[in-house]
Formats: C-alpha cells, sequence, structure tokens
C-alpha cells in the first residue's frame, strides 16, 4: 500500500466515556467482542492522558517548545491531536514527514532526525520545504550539501558521563566538543548554514550536574559558531522524558538556572526539546490472551511453600498472541517489558507460581517477559500491559508481516471539553470522528462538539 493510499484510509473513531466508564469497562467490553471472534491482541488509547501531559509541558516547560519524535509512536490520531496542540515533530523518514505533513503541520515545525540519513530522505526533506536537519559527521555534512544545500543544520552533540557504560559500548551517536570546530569549519566550506545545536545527555546520567555541563558545551559550541559566521539561534536539549511528572519537575529545576545563565530570553535563542515517550507511554495499554501453556516440574528443596508440593515446583510457560515481533518490538532493543496485570479477579489467597510469556512465532527471541509471578492460568486468559504507548505503534512501522493490534481510542467527557478549551474542535480534526460510548437523556451530538 502506497503512502497515499495509507492516509486516505487513516480515518478512526473515538469512544467518547461519560464520567462513570472506567478505562476497564472498555477493555472488558473489546474482550468480550474478541472472545467472540478471534481472540486478537489489541491496544486502548486514553487521549485524554496524551492531552494532559501537554498541559504538564506547558505547566512546568513553558520556555520549551516540545517536538514530538514521530518514531516513537506514529498512530494518527495521536499526531494530529498532538499537531492541533501546537507541537512541532522530529521525523525519521519520508514516511513520517508525509505523515505528519497530511495534519497540515508547517515545514518549519518539522525536523529531519536521524544522524545516518538516506539521500532519498534528504532529497524528500528538501521538496518539502524542511530545512531543519540533524548531522554529526563529515559523511553526513556531504551528504547533506550534494542533496539540500537550503538546509540549516543542527549539530548533534553527545555528552556522555562516567556512569553510562552501556552508551559507550553501544553505537555512538553525537559528535564530542572537540569535533564540533572542525564540524563547523566543514559546513563553511560548504555553503551549508548551522542554526544551532543537538544536546543527547543518556538518560542515566540526566541528572543537574550533567543538564549543567551539557548546556554549558552548547554555549561553547555556539560561541565557536558565532565565530564562524553562523546564526545560532535553536537549543535541542534532545529527548529522555520518561513521562512522569516528578522528572519533568526534575529536569526543570535544573535546566531553567542554567538556562538563564547562558540562554537567557535576551539572546533569541528558541529552546526546544524531543519528548516521544513522554506524551504516549501512560495512554496506551495493551491486552492480550493465553493462547497456550506448558507446565516445567522443578525439583528444589528451596521455594515458597504456596508454589511446592513436597520438593517439586511448578513452573508455567504461557504462549500468548503477541510477542516481540509485533507490539512487543522494543524488547528487541533491551527495553523491559511491565509486568502484566491479569484481567479476572482472583483470590488474594490464590497461589502464584514463577511464569515466563512467549509471543506466537516458536522463535527463540520471542520471550517477551523471563520471569514473573502470577496464578496458574488458563488458555483464554487476558493479560494487560499498562503504559505501552512507546511501542512504535502506527502506520509507518512495519516489523512483521503478522497483523497489527487494533487500537480502540477513547476520551473523556472531560478530556474533551479540556482539549477544545486549547482551540482543537471537530472541525479542526480531519480524521477524527467521536462515538458516544452511551447516550444519556441531554446527551446529543451538540453537546458532544460543543463544550459546555
Amino acid at each position: 500500500m502506497t503512502m497515499k493510499a495509507m492516509l486516505d484510509e487513516l480515518h478512526y473513531s473515538v469512544e467518547l466515556l461519560d464520567g462513570d466508564t472506567a478505562l476497564r469497562d472498555v477493555i472488558d467490553r473489546h474482550i468480550i467482542e474478541q472472545t467472540i471472534t478471534q481472540k486478537n491482541a489489541f491496544f486502548v488509547a486514553d487521549l485524554g492522558a496524551v492531552i494532559w501531559q501537554q498541559v504538564r509541558w506547558r505547566t512546568h516547560m513553558d520556555q520549551v517548545r516540545p517536538f514530538y519524535t514521530v518514531k516513537c509512536n506514529s498512530s494518527p490520531v495521536v499526531l494530529e491531536v498532538l499537531a492541533m496542540l501546537g507541537t512541532g515533530f522530529v521525523c525519521s523518514n519520508k514516511h513520517e514527514l508525509e505523515l505528519v505533513k497530511s495534519f497540515g503541520v508547517a515545514s518549519q515545525d518539522i525536523i529531519l532526525g536521524g544522524v545516518c540519513k538516506q539521500l532519498s530522505y534528504i532529497k524528500h526533506a528538501a521538496r518539502q520545504g524542511v530545512q531543519l536537519l540533524v548531522c554529526d559527521s563529515e559523511a553526513e555534512l556531504r551528504k547533506i550539501a550534494r542533496s539540500h544545500p537550503n538546509a540549516k543544520l543542527l549539530l548533534h552533540v553527545s555528552s556522555v558521563g562516567a556512569c553510562c557504560e552501556r552508551e559507550q559500548t553501544a553505537m555512538p551517536f553525537g559528535c564530542t566538543l572537540k569535533d564540533c570546530r572542525q564540524l563547523l569549519e566543514g559546513a563553511k566550506e560548504l555553503g551549508l548554514q548551522v542554526a544551532g545545536i543537538k544536546l543527547h545527555v543518556p538518560c542515566c546520567c540526566a541528572d543537574q550536574e550533567a543538564i549543567s555541563r551539557a548546556v554549558s558545551d552548547a554555549r561553547c559550541v555556539f560561541d565557536m559558531g558565532e565565530e564562524h559566521g553562523f546564526v545560532m539561534n535553536i537549543l535541542d536539549i534532545g529527548g529522555g522524558f520518561d513521562g512522569t511528572e516528578s522528572q519533568l519537575e526534575k529536569v526543570t529545576q535544573a535546566l531553567k538556572p542554567i538556562l538563564d545563565v547562558y540562554f537567557p530570553p535576551s539572546t533569541g535563542v528558541a529552546v526546544i526539546a524531543e519528548p516521544g515517550a513522554y506524551y504516549v507511554s501512560a495512554a496506551f495499554s495493551l491486552a492480550v490472551s493465553v493462547t497456550s501453556k506448558k507446565t516445567i516440574v522443578r525439583n528444589t528443596k528451596h521455594c515458597p511453600r504456596d508454589v511446592v508440593s513436597g520438593n517439586d515446583q511448578l513452573e508455567f510457560l504461557y504462549c500468548i498472541n503477541d510477542g516481540v515481533f509485533g507490539s512487543f518490538a522494543y524488547k528487541l532493543l533491551e527495553e523491559s517489558v511491565p509486568v502484566p496485570v491479569l484481567h479476572k479477579e482472583v483470590s488474594a489467597e490464590e497461589p502464584v507460581f514463577p511464569s515466563s510469556l512467549w509471543g506466537p512465532s516458536s522463535d527463540s527471541l520471542d520471550q517477551v517477559v523471563e520471569h514473573c509471578l502470577l496464578p496458574e492460568l488458563s488458555v483464554g486468559d487476558w493479560l494487560v500491559f499498562s503504559h505501552t504507548g512507546a511501542s512504535r505503534i502506527g502506520p509507518t512501522c512495519v516489523h512483521t508481516d503478522q497483523p497489527r493490534a487494533p487500537v480502540h481510542y477513547v476520551i473523556t467527557t472531560r478530556d474533551w471539553y479540556e482539549i477544545q478549551s486549547s482551540g482543537v474542535t471537530l472541525d479542526t480534526m480531519k480524521n477524527f470522528s467521536l462515538v458516544p460510548w452511551c447516550l444519556h437523556p441531554g446527551l446529543t451530538e451538540t453537546s458532544i462538539s460543543t463544550p459546555a
């Protein structure tokens, strides 16, 4: 399917929940539907959670404009809501560019991210008028000079602390402070413009000291750029936001004082960030069903009393109807999978057993959860994984020929009125329609589309 055909089909219904309806009620209903039909895995996405993350961002980080990282979750409904709320976007390929542009996002509100871009992506960005491109090497400079000479570059500068063993052994992204002068000289020789820098501070060392050091480094690069005649006016502080308000407050407390010192408003520097999981992680829940089980009896003398019979410990291997070649693809990136919750009532006295969860592919890599404690499950039982929004959901990310888990979108009436107060209405949403969960007396189409 071409991207044009895909975009033509992007029309989504969002269920409007009344005040008494909980997310569990929505999951219950779709589980009943799937039990009657194919028992496919599915997502339920609460768009209200996305909206409130934007409210929190504006409360704590009002001086920093967010540019949402599309590859995190390219769900069209999420992108359209964020576009209407005024965020920018970071795209990694031409399909993401086309998807974002289909929602009327201006070219100046888009960054072509990634530091190993294909020539076709760079050329497509040039045709679309997208000027901001990330760069961290001389090879990338030469590619951009050939394919997009009018680009404005953000030099990707890495600031890695001593604690970052994983970062030091992984593929290095971002140039060092020492390399920046050479890159600035190369950009000058090639006739390219450098508009600012993008910081890369790994999550494991994103404390006050690391943030202060990174912003201080940024000031040095800005000074070097201005010495070379560049108009440096964009500071991208990068990503690494986990979605919690406590972390957002912590970053704000560390960032604001150092920005006031090195990049006060009088400098005219626009400060932006690249939150991805921050917006979507908590908004999505994934429901999967158990398709088969295997019992293993292990002999041991050191087991909890409630899971043994004599010296034999029972262990269960469960196969579920989604795996790492589908909705759990992020597991292949060595990211952790949240422990699931059994979607049925069980007694507090019910014994629990060591368990592992496996996807449907029969591949040794398709282990979703290596170890957890669960009551004994039956084939047909359902498990719910929360915080699964950063699972590369959307039409532009293909991991397997296996059908994608469908997404059922919901929003409460309270959150719908909240988003309308920001200027988002049904008239402004191109691919978005509301379907009442149930119509109460007095709840009409007019009251759905107009705030009380």
